[in-house]
């Protein structure tokens, strides 16, 4: 028997070289070709891109016959929402358009780019065989694929118009940079979100939308995960599994969504170890929408109508840029009642004489306002808004007290019941629940509130200083 030549560095570096022009291949016809392996989050924008046809109205507009002009992928983390993303701009630019096209792809600032897209494209251009240069600079804000540009833009930057747009962890991006840049889109747009909020304008003025497509996925759909990641997410879930059940919208035990006082039985290893966590659980590793953990107020009861009994109103002043929010409110020995009747910008007296008139409050009437009342505008110099609506007629309206710290008021409110009526303010007070929340110093919370998102819970702060103080000449019971 001949004895077998040892194969030479040069030898395996070429085989090296041709296994990895195989994986190339591979790669490449996976974006056209799928399997069990392929992403749901990319078949979804590839179908959604190719289902895409264009047409003429009866007025010779310019009119989608079928198909989307844009997707929403929510998920839990690593689910492959971005990966998705970043494939079918590979597929855009070396398959369909080897012409060229312009991409745009949006966060909230540009910074963010460098800790996340940059990482991801520089692996994913290397999967494929393509030009890299996120190995050769630091700072990249647009860089090519063949002949199509890909444009990284945040800051509140709308760009130029493109071909393509893509808005990566579209939560924390403005609602007016989504509308410029749709304006200026030539083809396709699509989003991608860990759901963080349980109310934002994505929900209400995108998903309705019937030329608009909707998916969500989890990390389980992720064939690329790795072990720790996998096992990373799975020591968040802080219940024991099989013992409840994932809906559409929220998690049951016994047939009924889970709160404080109906848990399911605890996860026996992660709450042991200190890894459970019920948010991260339902955001990163369900892809549930949950308010954000740290909330002060979490729980508050809806109502339809503001209950008969006795009540004053309550103020926070905002001017410019902050709204003035205005409220009726009541309160008994385990409950309190607040209804939010104006949410707005409110610069002088007269005009929040002119909302009081709106709203059928008389003069006569008891209002728990700010102390912090004086307001210098430019044209209209130093402005003291109680005093103002003294000399308009309001001489029961009164400054509330501030003896006592905003945590101490904060934590007695907390004690009640909190009942808000769903009038057509409601959403400001939904908002303001998901972000007005507990400061943390290196991730630990701490019993001090971050002065933002606070106005209509501000108001009702005033409104129970009032009642505790029991200064008031009115019959609470």
């Amino acid at each position: 028997m001949r004895p077998v030549e040892p194969i030479t560095n040069e030898e395996i570096f070429e085989l090296e070289e041709l296994l990895k022009l195989e994986e190339i291949d591979i790669l490449k016809d996976g974006l056209t070709e799928f399997n069990d392996r392929t992403s749901p989050n990319y078949i979804f924008l590839y179908d959604a891109i190719e289902s895409q046809k264009w047409g003429f109205d009866k007025k010779g507009n310019p009119n989608l016959l079928s198909g989307h002009t844009g997707c929403i992928l929510e998920g839990s983390s690593r689910s492959t929402k971005t990966w998705a993303g970043i494939f079918i701009i590979i597929y855009l630019c070396t398959i369909k358009h080897p012409e060229g096209v312009t991409i745009n792809i949006y966060r909230e600032t540009y910074n963010e780019f460098k800790t996340t897209l940059y990482d991801d494209f520089k692996r994913i251009l290397d999967m494929f065989g393509l030009d890299n240069p996120f190995h050769r600079a630091k700072e990249i804000s647009s860089f090519r694929i063949g002949r199509s540009t890909i444009h990284f833009l945040g800051d509140g930057k709308f760009g130029g118009g493109c071909d393509y747009a893509f808005f990566n962890e579209v939560m924390f991006i403005d609602y007016e940079v989504f509308k410029q840049v749709k304006m200026r889109c030539r083809y396709f747009w699509w989003m991608d979100f860990n759901p963080c909020y349980t109310d934002h304008w994505v929900f209400d003025k995108v998903m309705p939308r019937s030329d608009v497509n909707y998916l969500r996925t989890t990390f389980r759909c992720n064939p690329f995960i790795s072990p720790n990641e996998f096992n990373e997410i799975l020591g968040y879930e802080p219940w024991l599994p099989g013992s409840y059940v994932v809906g559409e919208d929220d998690c049951y035990y016994k047939g009924e969504p889970i709160t404080e006082k109906n848990q399911p039985p605890p996860h026996p290893v992660n709450v042991e170890q200190g890894t459970a966590s019920e948010f991260d659980w339902k955001v990163y590793g369900l892809g549930l929408r949950a308010g954000l953990e740290g909330a002060i107020f979490k729980n508050i009861i809806w109502i339809d109508k503001f209950p008969d009994i006795a009540h004053i109103y309550a103020n926070d002043f905002g001017f410019t840029a902050d709204s003035n929010a205005l409220g009726k409110y009541a309160e008994n020995e385990k409950n309190v009642y607040v209804e939010l009747l104006a949410y707005h910008p409110i610069e002088t007296p007269e005009e929040l004489g002119n909302e009081l008139l709106a709203n059928n409050i008389g003069e006569d009437e008891l209002i728990a306002c700010d102390s912090s009342d004086k307001y210098t505008g430019e044209n209209k110099g130093t402005v003291e808004m109680v005093k103002g609506l003294w000399e308009l007629g309001w001489m029961n309206a009164f400054k509330v007290p501030k003896t006592k710290s905003v945590m101490f008021w904060l934590l007695s409110l907390r004690k009640k019941k909190l009942h808000v009526v769903k009038n057509k303010n409601w959403k400001f007070v939904k908002l303001e629940r998901e972000k007005y929340r507990w400061k943390e110093i290196n991730g630990i919370q701490i019993n001090q509130p971050i002065d933002q998102h606070n106005h209509f819970f501000d108001m009702a702060r005033y409104g129970h200083m009032a009642w505790s103080e029991r200064e008031l000449e009115v019959d609470w019971s």
